[in-house]
């Protein structure tokens, strides 16, 4: 798939650009990938990948309560900058998170895809659009005593973590610390050992689900390498904007 920016940027390469910075940040701070990933969930659920999530502002999607613990605009507004001193007026913000993403992503050990680009940015950006879970709704979920949670690990999170209930600083993974920073199949293998922390995510193996055979198939074979690429492409083709709709932001988090 060529890239829509060829021969747009003089002698510069858009994605090579993009690539080069996004590997900068990732080398020194790995949890921008898991950043990343969250920030186009974010973006692409409401409205379409439009870059609205971008824009500062009162009432803004950004200050959404489930958005207001969303990061990574910093390395947007990087790479926007960058772009903007190279070729002006011709990469959209919505081009750039998708982009942003999908190589940090492959950084991360996920398999490298394709996408599309030429996406044009929103002039639209409202808190009142964004219908998505807060992180008090999530918190809901845990699973520290859940009877399905492994009885190992509900003793370490009652013991440890969750004995202090009037602090909400604790931190607990949802992953295996090893795997925490990489893109892989392990946190369906620890549904598998009951070693889910949140219940939403381990009733997802509870018996008689329709779920629990994937559970199974992502944990027991390569496919989730290939189809987590498939619903990252799905994710970034949502609504998007094309042709003349919309506009090329100047800068990251504001209407031109």
């Amino acid at each position: 798939m060529g890239s829509t920016y060829t021969g747009k940027c003089g002698a510069n390469d858009v994605e090579t650009i993009v690539q080069g910075l996004v590997k900068t940040r990732v080398g020194r701070d790995a949890a921008i990938v898991a950043q990343l990933l969250r920030l186009q969930f974010h973006e692409c659920a409401i409205n379409g990948c439009d870059g609205g999530l971008l824009i500062d502002g009162p009432g803004s999607e950004k200050t959404a309560t489930p958005n207001l613990s969303v990061k990574g605009y910093d390395l947007i507004a990087n790479i926007k900058t960058e772009l903007e001193k190279r070729c002006p007026g011709v990469v959209s913000c919505s081009d750039i998170e998708i982009l942003a993403t999908r190589d940090a992503a492959a950084m991360a050990g996920g398999q490298r895809y394709a996408v599309r680009t030429g996406w044009r940015d929103r002039r639209r950006s409202s808190a009142a659009d964004v219908k998505l879970p807060s992180e008090e709704d999530t918190a809901a979920q845990t699973g520290a005593t859940d009877p399905s949670l492994h009885s190992d690990d509900a003793a370490v999170y009652k013991k440890y973590v969750c004995r202090n209930t009037t602090s909400s600083n604790n931190i607990l993974y949802l992953d295996t610390q090893s795997s925490v920073s990489r893109i892989d199949n392990s946190y369906y293998k620890r549904l598998q050992g009951r070693h889910g922390v949140l219940s939403v995510d381990q009733n997802l193996y509870a018996n008689g689900t329709s779920t629990k055979w994937h559970v199974d198939r992502l944990a027991n074979t390569d496919h989730f390498s290939w189809l987590f690429p498939q619903a990252l492409i799905k994710l970034s083709e949502i609504n998007v904007l094309t042709g003349t709709q919309g506009e090329v932001r100047k800068v990251y988090s504001r209407f031109n």
